[in-house]
């Protein structure tokens, strides 16, 4: 997870807490609040799933004819 995602949820969790403190745990604007935190959580989620591709992926993506690149199937 990155730094930048990583603090804007600590940022999101902060002002969830404030807004549940303010206007109450049954109120919209808390629910709306933790809706915030939990789609950043998801998006960090998300991006720690994505893999980098590997050198020799990136080179056969360039060059798909290569013989080191060949797929053969049975």
């Amino acid at each position: 997870m990155t730094n930048d995602i990583k603090s804007k949820i600590d940022q999101e969790l902060t002002e969830a807490r404030a807004v549940c403190d303010a206007q109450g745990a049954d109120s919209a604007q808390c629910a709306a609040a933790w809706d915030a935190v939990e789609e950043l959580q998801a998006e960090a989620s998300h991006q720690e799933q994505i893999k980098p591709k590997s050198g020799f992926e990136q080179y056969c993506d360039s060059n798909p004819d290569a013989a080191e690149c060949r797929i053969y199937e049975d």
